[in-house]
């Protein structure tokens, strides 16, 4: 049965006085290990410079929706007032040119209908 507090490979850790603590003790044999710790922080500075870069863009995509929703709530505002002036132009004038499409409208079916009735005889 193996003893849960013995590992193997390079680092072995044995129980020591108070069950809550582990002391390591590294094997010379497997001393290469200040070059795993040395890539290991490369490659932690490498995410860390990862990890900044995908801030910045964030924070400056972030930005960029800000002003994009700026934009948009200005032209809405501005459609808006426009679409007010409009109908409440069509409300003012509008009639007149309603009863004249009305009007021409009536004015084309009768000529249609005269014509038709005079081509047939």
């Amino acid at each position: 049965m193996a003893n849960p507090f013995y590992g193997s490979g390079p680092l072995r850790s044995r129980p020591a006085g108070n069950s809550d603590e582990i002391q390591l003790q590294i094997d010379p044999i497997h001393g290469d290990l200040d070059e795993h710790v040395t890539g290991l922080h490369k490659k932690i500075q490498k995410l860390k410079g990862v990890a900044q870069e995908i801030e910045t863009e964030a924070k400056f995509q972030n930005d960029f929706i800000t002003q994009l929703q700026m934009t948009l709530l200005k032209a809405q505002a501005g459609v808006k007032n426009n679409m007010r002036r409009l109908n409440k132009s069509i409300v003012q004038n509008g009639s007149n040119h309603v009863l004249h499409v009305v009007l021409f409208a009536l004015f084309c079916f009768f000529v249609v209908y005269f014509l038709s009735k005079f081509s047939k005889r």
